[in-house]
Parts: structure tokens; sequence; C-alpha cells
């Protein structure tokens, strides 16, 4: 049986690996809250050649002279009375949580886009709003009732990681300001529960074909691509614009590309085994003919 997380909790443990949680990590510690440990992944080697390093929670964590484990294990012997858990990226085991209640900072607004990608399905999904919850953590994912949340506009300029980075200030301080006022009982989550499927390579592929407001769209979660010549092309940057490009979806003028509905202004690409360019740089070098189109 999962205990109740105290009102005021007095001594924490808290359970996070990327750069989006060390901004609740550092929130608390200058708060004055007693983190007892962090728990994160194994350091790990970044690239081919460089020796491995810590998450960033962990070398946050190191810095705020905060002890370090990479196993949940550690929980029950940290002594905590409430585990704070940010993008940690695995489920709770029960018994876990039996010794050792947690809340989650969850960067949507539950139940919508419960799982491992909420910001970048909310921006896929061209959502006008998304937000952070505090919420209680419950066997099953991310279906816990919710202790505390805000709301915020997702701007149309807004990427994944300018996003991402936003939500966590912004839970950063939900998260002090709810445990400054003491914990409320969680309210159960209503409505429809969609799940944020982790995004893969496949999700990321500009398919001409759709709407030029869509395709900006895949551009802004990071990581979209296309073919040219055989190669991929990744495009960084992106904008809607109401010209009219002549051919079928994926054909050029300059640094314009026809989609299935308007068209889009290419601004930064990246060739393969080249470094991010100004897309007029690209096509300087480039130099597409009649007829050459994108992803054919």
């Amino acid at each position: 049986m999962i205990a109740p997380p105290p009102a005021h909790p007095g001594r924490l443990v808290y359970l996070g690996n990327p750069e989006v949680a060390v901004a609740p990590l550092t929130a608390l510690h200058e708060a004055g809250y007693e983190v007892a440990l962090v728990v994160t992944s194994p350091d790990r080697r970044r690239g081919r050649r460089s020796a491995p390093t810590p998450t960033p929670v962990g070398a946050r964590a190191m810095e705020l002279g905060i002890p370090v484990a990479h196993d949940l294990a550690a929980v029950a012997d940290s002594g905590a009375d409430l585990g704070v858990v940010v993008a940690y990226g695995r489920i709770i085991p029960v018994d876990v949580l039996a010794r050792v209640p947690m809340v989650n900072l969850h960067f949507s607004l539950l139940p919508r886009w419960r799982g491992a990608a909420p910001v970048e399905r909310a921006l896929l999904a061209g959502d006008p709003t998304t937000g952070v919850c505090l919420m209680a953590v419950a066997e099953g994912l991310d279906v816990g009732g919710v202790h505390a949340r805000v709301e915020v506009p997702i701007r149309p300029t807004d990427t994944a990681d300018g996003l991402r980075e936003r939500l966590a200030v912004l839970g950063a301080r939900l998260l002090v300001d709810a445990l400054d006022g003491g914990l409320s009982a969680p309210v159960p989550q209503e409505g429809i529960a969609t799940y944020a499927h982790k995004v893969h390579r496949a999700d990321l592929v500009l398919e001409w074909g759709r709407s030029a407001m869509e395709l900006e769209r895949v551009v802004r979660v990071g990581g979209a691509w296309t073919t040219f010549r055989g190669g991929d092309l990744k495009v960084w940057r992106a904008e809607v614009v109401e010209e009219v490009v002549p051919g079928p979806p994926g054909s050029m003028v300059g640094d314009l590309v026809a989609t299935g509905g308007g068209a889009l202004r290419l601004l930064e690409v990246q060739p393969a085994s080249r470094a991010r360019m100004g897309a007029s740089a690209w096509l300087g070098g480039a130099r597409p003919v009649a007829d050459e189109r994108l992803g054919g």
C-alpha cells in the first residue's frame, strides 16, 4: 500500500536525470529544504572518445554537496519522508513507494499527454496550451491525483527545448510553493487521457504532402529531417509563408518549399556530415536545379 505524502515533509529524496530536472532541484535547495539524497542514472559517455560524465542532475547534486546514488534501493535508506520525481524516466516500484511516498512534476496538463514526451507531443498536436502538474506518484503511468497545476499558453515560436525550459522554471516554483503551503490532498485527474509516446526519427520526417503549419510544428520539436540528392537534410528553423510555390509537394523555389497546404520557408538547415547553416548558404552551395525536390 502506498502511504500518503506528509503535508510538511522534513527530509527529501530527489529522483531525476536530464537538464529539465535541474531547476526544481536547485529551487528546493535554495528554499532551504533538506535533500538527503539524489538518485540519478549512472555516469555514461556522451561521445565515443569522451570519459563517462554524470547526468545533469547528478552534476548539479555534486555541486550542491548532496550525496548521489544510482540505485532505487538507496531510497529506503535515505531517511526521507517524501520523494520528488522529475523526469526520472523509470516507473517507481510499489514497494519503494510503500516506504517513501512521492510526488512528480509532469510537464503537461494531465490527463493529457501522460508518458515520456509530453512537451513534444503537445507541440506536434498544435495544442494551444500546456502546463505543469505536481501529481502523486501511484502505481501506473502518470495516473496519480494532482496536488497543484499551472497552465501556460504555447507560443507560436516555442520550440520543444525552449518550452521545456520555461516549464521547468514554472514547475520549480510550483513545487516549492506547494511544499511551503503544505501539500493538499490530490485531486483525481478528469478528462480523456492521451499518451505522449517517445518521439522517434520517423515522427520527425518532413512529409511534404502535409500542410506547412503541421510541418513547421515538426521543425519546432527539433531534429526534423528530409532528404536531398539521396542524403539527409535536417531542418532546424523554418516559417510558414503565404506564397504559392508551383509544383508538387517538396518542390523548391529558392528557400521556399511547396507543401500540401501553403509553403514553408527554410531558415536554417544541416546537410549530412556538415554543421548547421543558414538556408541561403546551403542553397548557394547546393544550387538546386529545376524539378529537384526535397524528400523525393
